[in-house]
């Protein structure tokens, strides 16, 4: 019978009510050769420390609660496979986020951003009820389709150096999700939501780093979305300052 293979984690450990700092313990355990590194913690958890605590939910890349720093790399640890790595394995909380407790981190803050960027079709009630459903081609649903994938687990905000050195920054996940909505052919907000992205902490925050696209398990470029919001709103300003222009010569 062939040995089990070994692998050796060291983790973040916090308890708000005892340590001042985060500090790391160290798990030696058995695994399976198709564990992802979320299977390596419930096993941790359920056989070794029942202290330890983790956020999870579903297992399938859908809710982003699991998301976690993998050896120094945010990682949506329910799909990211142990073997991967190699004997010993570090992980921690997401960066630029609070820790609540070991590797859970507070989210509600971030969250809030959403909010500001107005993430609902905005259209005015006489033409929703004169005109009823809109129809979209496959053309117009796949200029926003692949910004409306975002799970929320916060990896590109992790990894964003913007968010790590600006707070007040609106965020990749935020300001793509903003984007979507700017570029579905049933809303009509888009005039509200480019004020929010041309205030600070918005899209011209945006150093292009590309990290949120790098790291995001869902493909959505975020990173693509803020650069064509910025086009879009250069657009936008441009055009205004025509129209006033030529209303004040009038």
């Amino acid at each position: 019978m062939s040995e089990k293979l070994k692998k050796t984690f060291i983790v973040t450990r916090f308890d708000p009510d005892k340590d001042e700092v985060p500090k790391t313990q160290t798990y030696e355990i058995e695994v399976e050769p198709d564990w992802k590194i979320l299977d390596a913690l419930n096993h941790i958890k359920d056989t070794v420390d029942p202290t330890l605590s983790h956020r999870w939910s579903c297992r399938m890349a859908v809710c982003g609660s699991c998301g976690m720093t993998v050896n120094g790399e945010p990682k949506l640890t329910c799909k990211d496979p142990l073997s991967s790595y190699g004997d010993t394995i570090e992980i921690s909380p997401l960066a630029n986020f609070p820790i609540v407790r070991d590797l859970v981190v507070e989210l509600e803050g971030f969250m809030e951003k959403f909010q500001e960027v107005k993430p609902w079709i905005m259209v005015a009630k006489e033409r929703a009820v004169e005109e009823g459903t809109t129809r979209q081609s496959p053309e117009e649903l796949a200029d926003f389709k692949g910004f409306s994938m975002c799970i929320n687990c916060m990896l590109c905000y992790s990894a964003c150096p913007v968010v790590s050195n600006e707070p007040e920054f609106l965020g990749p996940a935020a300001l793509a999700l903003g984007h979507r909505y700017n570029q579905d052919t049933r809303d009509e907000g888009s005039h509200v939501r480019n004020a929010v992205f041309r205030d600070e902490g918005a899209i011209f925050s945006c150093s292009f780093a590309n990290e949120c696209s790098e790291v995001c398990p869902k493909n959505v470029n975020p990173s693509g979305a803020i650069q064509q919001a910025k086009l879009a709103n250069v657009i936008d300003w441009a055009t205004s300052f025509v129209v006033k222009r030529g209303e004040d010569v009038s």
